[in-house]
């Protein structure tokens, strides 16, 4: 069938509905998903099973394209599932995350031309500081299909990564080929090597190496020793060697048994002057170039005092804590994962800041705690996860009472419903800015200032 793309999904795929007869001669409704298609554009697409109400196909043919349509940069990019975007002009994408942030806004009833338009990159690409590749149970290494999460697509190259980690990445690959070592089967349970995380420093330049297999190195020592060996030879900048044992069913990048094979078990970076210890499974801004701009938002959002107390909730490995402490009187810092509390104390003792206090607890309770010890603090900066902050630690927050809130959101949605929350307490919302810190993909964070307007 001929169909015209009417909008785009949240996975950035285009979306559109035709009504299809029955046998019995009634009308039923087809709703269609097929990727890599752009607003407005007319495409033939083949349906296998056009009874269903929900099919998801790949386009035949773009028979009327967009003006903003370009050609993918990319080899993998029709089946690989990292980017959905780079058949769009970069100009166009950064377009359609500055309406997605607006309509999220709107739609809770807050003024859409306080959104700004979306601040992207120069030059979106390698901009990724943290990878995290998937063997195939044939031992290859690539990335996840588009839309199958079973199929990896063996990668000769990632346009979004730095590129000496993609070189690393390579010679890993070709590493456990030479071995024969089988990549990890998630049917049958079993298999040695499941994934490659990489991550490397853009400041620092010092790279790690987490190998997550279900046996441990000892078992395969001839193997490892060379690995060590090649990784020494050819990549001097890595700092960390790790291979992690992972026997859990889940499909996650976790550790039961870390083993250092050379170096240390974290890599140092730096952001807006400070300097962060990361491990593994450190959260830490993938996109630093743009993770930059993001905290000089905040700062200049929040307007830090030295006469002032604040808090940073979901505060992680202090981030954005750090930046603020130096700029207000005392700061207390909020975060359920005890591993980034820990890392937060410790990247604060690092760099000589003594004005914090940091809690390992869930938000909620976490905010109970420091305002009976600490007081009601003048500003509040949260950065919570996708699925938000929640309405019961929104209206702890608006009950609290801080002169100004700063709230840093990697999903519109859920940021539009929870500052709605504040809206009875007084808060006034006074500008978002989107910033684009994952192009060729549907991603965007932005930064939002709300103020306690006078009674």
């Amino acid at each position: 069938m001929v169909v015209e793309i009417k909008k785009l999904d949240e996975k950035g795929s285009g979306q559109v509905s035709v009504w299809l007869e029955t046998e019995q001669g009634n009308k039923r409704k087809l709703r269609l998903t097929i990727p890599q298609t752009l607003p407005g554009e007319k495409v033939r697409v083949t349906v296998d099973k056009p009874d269903r109400r929900r099919r998801r196909a790949m386009p035949d043919e773009i028979l009327e394209t967009h003006p903003e349509r370009i050609g993918p940069a990319c080899p993998h990019f029709e089946t690989c599932g990292g980017c959905v975007w780079q058949h769009w002009d970069y100009r166009g994408q950064l377009n359609q995350k500055t309406f997605h942030v607006k309509h999220a806004v709107e739609s809770q009833g807050f003024d859409p031309n306080l959104v700004k338009d979306t601040i992207g990159m120069d030059e979106p690409w390698h901009y990724r500081n943290k990878m995290e590749f998937t063997f195939a149970t044939d031992g290859s290494l690539g990335l996840h299909e588009q839309g199958n999460f079973r199929k990896i697509i063996t990668l000769e190259s990632c346009l979004i990564a730095g590129k000496e980690m993609v070189e690393a990445a390579m010679e890993i690959a070709a590493w456990a080929k030479e071995y024969r070592l089988t990549g990890y089967n998630k049917d049958l349970h079993e298999g040695l090597l499941r994934h490659l995380m990489v991550r490397q420093s853009f400041a620092t330049g010092e790279m790690m190496l987490a190998l997550f297999a279900t046996e441990a190195p000892e078992a395969h020592q001839q193997a490892a020793d060379d690995l060590v060996k090649r990784v020494e030879q050819k990549f001097p900048q890595v700092k960390s060697l790790l291979w992690l044992e992972n026997t859990d069913w889940a499909d996650r990048t976790q550790s039961e048994n870390t083993n250092v094979l050379a170096g240390r078990d974290f890599i140092y970076d730096e952001m807006s002057g400070y300097r962060y210890r990361l491990w593994f499974d450190t959260f830490f801004q993938t996109n630093p170039t743009q993770a930059q701009k993001l905290v000089d938002l905040a700062l200049e959002m929040g307007q830090p005092k030295k006469t002032e107390k604040m808090i940073d909730l979901f505060c992680g490995v202090g981030t954005f804590s750090l930046p603020f402490a130096s700029r207000v009187g005392k700061m207390a810092g909020i975060e359920i994962v005890e591993s980034s509390i820990e890392s937060a104390k410790r990247n604060a003792s690092d760099n000589g800041i003594t004005n914090t206090y940091f809690l390992a607890r869930d938000a909620r309770k976490g905010i109970d705690e420091v305002l009976e010890s600490f007081g009601n603090p003048e500003l509040l900066v949260l950065d919570p996860p996708r699925s938000g902050a929640g309405g019961k630690v929104m209206r702890k927050i608006g009950r609290s009472k801080p002169e100004r809130i700063v709230y840093i959101s990697c999903n519109p949605d859920t940021f539009a419903t929870d500052i709605k929350e504040l809206e009875p307490f007084g808060y006034e919302l006074k500008a978002v800015q989107p910033v684009d810190l994952f192009p060729h993909t549907v991603h965007v964070e932005c930064v939002a200032q709300l103020i306690l307007k006078c009674d």
